[in-house]
């Protein structure tokens, strides 16, 4: 069976000018099979030197449910359900923050958001 994966935005902060911060993921579904690694990219713009960036999933009707926040690098928090299997790494010089899922399982698929907060 397929595992689809599908990125998007959730929201954009309140305090930011969309046209100076957003961010950015290709459009379209990743479908793979079960036991494959995937990778969500996310790109952003931000005029903040230190944006902190997350994570959410959300599966069916569910409310988005958190994943993970990157401040740099590999700082920051990953909730205890993922933390074995959904990495991500902050990188300021390319502004992305792609999500790396190990792995998958079918329980995996899903609509993953990304947000920040400058």
């Amino acid at each position: 069976a397929s595992i689809v994966l599908r990125a998007s935005m959730l929201f954009l902060n309140v305090n930011t000018s969309p046209q100076k911060d957003n961010v950015m993921q290709p459009k379209g579904d990743v479908s793979l099979a079960e036991g494959e690694a995937a990778t969500l990219d996310c790109l952003y713009n931000s005029t903040s030197s230190n944006p902190y960036l997350y994570w959410y999933k959300q599966d069916g009707n569910n409310s988005p449910k958190f994943l993970l926040s990157r401040v740099k690098l590999d700082e920051g928090n990953t909730a205890d359900d993922f933390k074995e299997r959904f990495l991500c790494t902050l990188n300021s010089t390319f502004r992305s923050a792609p999500l790396k899922i190990q792995k998958l399982q079918l329980s995996d698929s899903a609509v993953y958001y990304s947000s920040w907060t400058m």
